[in-house]
């Protein structure tokens, strides 16, 4: 089930694979694509992802009402308008996954439809992330799974009959590699609504990775996903949210990005591993807790009474169980106040 990007490896015993999501926040500059682009590889992201389409391979531009988005943070918008300002040109392309590569950090890409495969594919992208609106457009994921690299498909709005759909069509063309990525599609997400015990209960289901597409804000989600056991964690990536591009407003910027990676790894350490062996830093630690030990002196030949013996600390002498035991049992030798007790002390 494991697989890798890039030689990057993704899955059970792996550390979260974390993806930090460019998507509009270029505001239409190459340049400031450039900066963040450096500025994920800089804060720790193992990815940095782009979005490929047009407004006219996403959608037409129509002027009736369903063509308008109305509430949340892009009300007032025409579906057209709003893609033709947050989309990645497919000529900056090429100099974007250069620059990936020059710097060393992974790039890859969102499709939206097959033209924007196949410009990927002439790019050698190494995986493809198939966003929550296009989870049930089964035609492209069979498109974009036929070409055998990783899959990475976010599940917001989904039914467990359109997951199934999903599963059995990237399935279908023989690639394996797929994770499924819980998601809430609300921008931002409410955290009280983020319902982190779906992700496993998919993994599980489905026998997939699993992960999240993080839309709410801040890092808590994220990092409490890990701890859940998310192998991949995208989150929108900003330089500033103060720009006001078209995700900016749920986007973290590079120091939260660099706290995110930090926390989802040392989340995934303490995750550790089912077992009741006790850790190899606790030993120390079993000096200090309690045992039985002689509190009063004692001359040989004296039997043992409550008042002679004490459960306390340290731990060098017979376990508390043995209390009611050694009541009544006789001293061999004589016993000085705070030594340990042990079986060799006593009398047969």
């Amino acid at each position: 089930m494991n697989f890798s990007i890039n030689n990057r490896a993704i899955g059970k015993g792996e550390s979260p694979y974390i993806i930090a999501e460019l998507s509009a926040n270029h505001n239409g500059d190459i340049e400031r694509a450039f900066e963040t682009i450096k500025a994920a590889k800089e804060n720790g992201a193992d990815a940095i992802k782009i979005q490929t389409y047009t407004a006219d391979t996403m959608t037409i531009d129509c002027d009736k009402e369903e063509f308008m988005i109305r509430g949340g943070l892009w009300n007032g918008y025409k579906l057209y308008d709003l893609y033709k300002w947050a989309e990645t040109p497919f000529e900056w392309h090429k100099q974007l996954f250069d620059y990936a590569n020059k710097i060393g950090i992974t790039l890859f890409s969102t499709p939206f439809d097959e033209t924007a495969v196949d410009l990927l594919e002439s790019l050698d992208a190494p995986a493809y992330k198939i966003a929550s609106f296009e989870a049930t457009d089964l035609p492209l994921i069979r498109y974009a799974a036929s070409k055998d690299k990783p899959m990475i498909i976010s599940t917001g709005m989904c039914s467990e009959e359109e997951i199934a759909e999903i599963v059995e069509t990237v399935h279908s063309t023989g690639n394996q590699q797929l994770v499924l990525l819980h998601c809430i599609s609300s921008y931002p997400a409410p955290i009280e609504q983020a319902n982190l015990l779906q992700m496993p209960n998919l993994a599980k289901r489905f026998n997939t990775l699993p992960g999240l597409s993080d839309h709410t804000l801040g890092t808590t989600v994220a990092i409490a996903a890990v701890a859940l056991g998310a192998c991949v964690i995208e989150k929108h990536f900003t330089l500033s949210r103060s720009d006001k591009g078209p995700d900016s407003a749920f986007s973290i910027e590079p120091v939260e990005l660099k706290q995110l990676c930090e926390a989802t790894h040392d989340a995934w350490l303490a995750r550790g591993r089912i077992s009741f062996k006790r850790q190899a830093v606790e030993q120390a630690s079993t000096h200090f807790r309690r045992s039985i030990y002689f509190v009063k002196d004692m001359k040989a030949g004296t039997v043992i009474g409550k008042e002679h013996i004490r459960r306390i600390r340290p731990g060098f002498g017979l376990a508390p169980k043995y209390y009611d035991e050694l009541i009544g049992r006789t001293v061999k030798k004589d016993i000085e106040r705070g030594t340990a007790t042990s079986w060799a002390l006593l009398s047969e």
